[in-house]
């Protein structure tokens, strides 16, 4: 039985991969999302605590017997609510990041559980953009970036409607320029 060594890496497959390991390494990304996002998740989450707030509301004073823990979920809910909205949108702004180079695309997201991803621009498969009702009403957009990655797609919320067209172009170029098959 014989063994086969791999050959010895020469300079230059050297240089070229310590560069790759270099030039993708994970890092917090450089741009901040839109200030607008600070608005978006502002309201939306205000719209979900001013429904909980009223289901409960409603079915403490119109219950003849309503059950005692109700109550204390209003009384938290009437303090919890307006804490997550002070704290949530601004806490979200400085967390989410992106940036785009030439090699990578790299995000930054979340706020209770952070996140943070990178893919090889060789590696992308399809660019897309998408817009709810509100973000179409604060001018924003999101990117949503497959690639060839169990880990799922990228994800850049909370951008300028016109930075993520931008961005979008920018990315379908880029990708188009590199050779491969994004797997």
């Amino acid at each position: 039985m014989s063994w086969a060594r791999k050959p010895p890496i020469g300079h230059a497959e050297a240089v070229s991969e310590h560069t790759e390991s270099t030039a993708l390494r994970l890092r917090p990304p450089a741009h901040r999302v839109s200030p607008r996002a600070i608005g978006y998740w502002t309201t939306t989450a205000a719209i979900l605590w001013i429904v909980l707030i009223g289901v409960q509301t409603l079915i403490v004073l119109t219950s003849d017997d309503a059950p005692a823990f109700l109550s204390v979920t209003l009384v938290v809910s009437c303090v919890l609510g307006p804490l997550h909205l002070i704290v949530m949108p601004q806490w979200r702004y400085r967390v989410h990041r992106w940036e785009v180079t030439g090699e990578a695309v790299y995000t930054q997201a979340g706020w209770l559980k952070q996140q943070w991803r990178i893919a090889p621009i060789s590696r992308i498969q399809t660019v897309d953009i998408e817009r709810d009702p509100f973000e179409q009403l604060f001018g924003l957009a999101k990117i949503t970036v497959t690639t060839a990655s169990a880990a799922g797609p990228l994800r850049i919320a909370g951008l300028r409607h016109d930075r993520a067209l931008e961005l979008a172009d920018e990315l379908t170029k880029t990708t188009q320029a590199i050779r491969g098959d994004a797997t």
